[in-house]
């Protein structure tokens, strides 16, 4: 066999060895940890989840570790002196990587027992500052430390004596079959590497099953979740950086005065932004279903002077609290669902549901609400994995996720998954299944079809324009299905005790020549059900402010870190203010139009919002306070992330 092999794989006869070592080290490794956690992995019955897609994972890995060498080692030509000197980088390549494997799995288990998970971005912190990790290493982790050091040059010894025999053993291939070999290794390499057809490379979010992060955690390896770490920190692009320093008392003090409560509100020896908020409904818990309109700026929407696209919108807006002054925090699905299911402001980093760091323990409603007994559930017609949605949901409060591999022979499937049609007939199904339980629920209904390519079942619509597939087409029968949901919810068991939003994630597509083009932020939003009086409410309003505001409706008392207003109260006309997030610009408009822009690395510019030509006109605000506040509230996103202050709450 081993001839066999040395003579088929010629000189890449090495990495055959290290990928046949490197899949046995990393899956005994997950087979002991799921042993030590048995009853963890048994109770998400996740035995075959954790070894499949951990197998998934770890050819993953090792293909990102050796396909460059592979390819170098296809291309070395017949030198000695060269072959000599490659074979030195080649040895300290594997000696390097296998070291890594055995190393990361070996201090696997002390990071578990003090953090519940694999090592991911808080260990890259700690090798940021040597002399603490040092420090906490030789007082508390002594034992530990002896083991890895013996293992580590254990590890390593062997490695460099093992490579240099593996390398002797492998022979050069003919010239004529190089490139053909170098091109199979490519497409080999890259396939294994990505794992996945889509337009995204394999990620932790792929593999993501349970609502226990470790468990989640045991289908990675390491190795894989270090450098995965190590990439998202590159994302997570600090505020300070851009629109410089501010003394984290006076964010504070600064940001608690933009909110509505007074200094005296904010509990004491708790995050800086943590209060208690009572809500204004008294009576038993409400159901909260939250519906997520992918992409449908106020310009698609007729009741707030847009094209005439959403009638059935425009009914509801007509029936109950419709908003009519909401701006978007950002242009992504993942910054609309950071406002509306956290509260948390937007920065210049990605949003959290992307970050390392919010993976778990970050603050949510769905978290809250599952504290107090309620049934949380994302419903959605794609892959939850998308945008890393399904490792944060899962991480953070959200039971239950009923995406695309739940949707039983849907009535149209598109690119981007089941039709709105289909999720609304899920949803359906669902809040009828769980109200028949009589167990309060929160359901998070995210939409599709109003995505490119725009793709959706023919006869629903008269057709606004031509061709079919347009984003006002998609605009158009999105809300054709959503008017058929109603229809049934209004006929239903559980529109009684159910509290609807329906409000969009952000604008189909933010451009323009200004800084923050604000027209493209301003989406809908309208709160309907039993209880809920028609209601035009023309006050400037923040996406953030939204979760607070539900929490209120449904009789939820909480503490939480949300710095929203609850709009069911009088708001001081001096606090309300909208924030948005365009790329590294942030904007802070105020009641009287004023515009506060802050960009990286300049002074802030001052402007005047005209509603009537949607434009900004540059203009001098003297009031020191407005750009003061501005940029603390653009600061407090990065500060709160960075010092834990959006934790969940206990």
């Amino acid at each position: 066999m081993q001839n066999f092999v040395k003579k088929y794989l010629t000189n890449l006869y090495p990495f055959f060895y290290l990928f046949l070592f490197g899949l046995s080290f990393l899956s005994l490794s997950r087979f002991l940890l799921g042993i030590w956690h048995f009853d963890r992995v048994s109770n998400v019955q996740g035995w075959s989840e954790i070894i499949l897609s951990g197998l998934r994972i770890d050819i993953a890995s090792l293909s990102y570790l050796y396909l460059l060498p592979a390819l170098i080692s296809c291309m070395m030509i017949n030198n000695k002196n060269i072959q000599r000197i490659w074979g030195y980088i080649l040895r300290l390549w594997i000696t390097f990587t296998v070291w890594l494997l055995v190393f990361m799995e070996i201090v696997t288990p002390s990071f578990i027992l003090e953090y519940d998970v694999r090592p991911n971005r808080l260990f890259v912190e700690y090798l940021i500052y040597p002399d603490e990790l040092i420090s906490m290493l030789l007082s508390g982790y002594k034992l530990e430390l002896l083991i890895v050091t013996i293992l580590s040059i254990f590890t390593l010894y062997f490695s460099w004596k093992y490579s240099e025999i593996i390398l002797v053993e492998s022979e050069m291939p003919k010239w004529y079959w190089r490139p053909l070999i170098m091109i199979l290794v490519l497409l080999l390499g890259v396939m294994a590497a990505r794992s996945s057809l889509g337009h995204r490379p394999l990620n932790p979010a792929m593999v993501a099953f349970s609502v226990d992060p470790l468990v989640n955690d045991l289908t990675l390896n390491s190795t894989y979740s270090i450098l995965f770490a190590v990439k998202q920190l590159q994302n997570e692009d600090d505020a300070f950086k851009y629109y410089g320093a501010m003394d984290e008392k006076e964010i504070i003090k600064l940001v608690r005065n933009s909110t509505n409560l007074d200094q005296d509100e904010y509990a004491i020896n708790k995050s800086p932004t943590t209060a208690f908020h009572q809500s204004s409904y008294r009576g038993p818990k409400k159901n909260l279903v939250i519906l997520l309109q992918e992409s449908l700026g106020a310009r698609y929407v007729g009741k707030l002077g847009g094209l005439p696209l959403t009638p059935n919108i425009d009914k509801l807006m007509e029936e109950g609290w419709n908003f009519t002054n909401v701006y978007a925090t950002g242009t992504r699905s993942v910054r609309g669902i950071e406002a509306i299911v956290t509260g948390f402001s937007p920065t210049p980093a990605r949003s959290v549901v992307k970050l390392g760091k919010s993976q778990n323990g970050f603050f949510s409603i769905a978290d809250l609400l599952k504290k107090n007994a309620y049934h949380t559930q994302f419903i959605y017609g794609g892959e939850s994995h998308f945008d890393n949605m399904k490792s944060f949901f899962l991480g953070n409060g959200f039971d239950d996720m009923q995406d695309f591999g739940t949707f039983k022979k849907p009535i149209f499937v598109g690119s981007w998954g089941a039709s709105d049609e289909d999720l609304y007939i899920k949803a359906h199904n669902q809040f009828s299944y769980l109200n028949d339980q009589e167990k309060p629920f929160f359901s998070l209904v995210f939409t599709t079809s109003n995505h490119t390519p725009f793709d959706y079942p023919d006869g629903r619509i008269e057709l606004y324009n031509e061709p079919k597939e347009t984003r006002e087409n998609a605009a158009k029968y999105s809300d054709y299905a959503l008017g058929e949901f109603f229809k049934k919810a209004k006929k239903s068991s559980y529109w009684s005790d159910t509290i609807f939003l329906v409000v969009a994630d952000h604008d189909s597509r933010a451009y323009g020549d200004q800084l923050v083009p604000i027209k493209h932020f301003h989406i809908p939003a309208v709160i309907v059900g039993s209880g809920i009086n028609h209601r035009e409410d023309s006050r400037l309003v923040s996406q953030i402010d939204l979760p607070q505001t539900l929490l209120s409706l449904i009789g939820i008392d909480s503490e939480n870190p949300m710095i929203g207003h609850d709009l069911t109260r009088e708001i001081k006309k001096e606090k309300l203010r909208a924030m948005m997030q365009f790329y590294k610009n942030f904007a802070w408009m105020d009641v009287e139009n004023n515009v506060v822009i802050l960009q990286p690395e300049k002074s802030p510019l001052t402007f005047h919002y005209d509603r009537q030509t949607e434009s900004l006109s540059p203009i001098k605000i003297n009031d020191q306070g407005l750009i003061e506040t501005a940029k603390a509230n653009a600061l407090w996103g990065s500060l709160a992330y960075k010092k834990d202050y959006y934790q969940a709450v206990d």
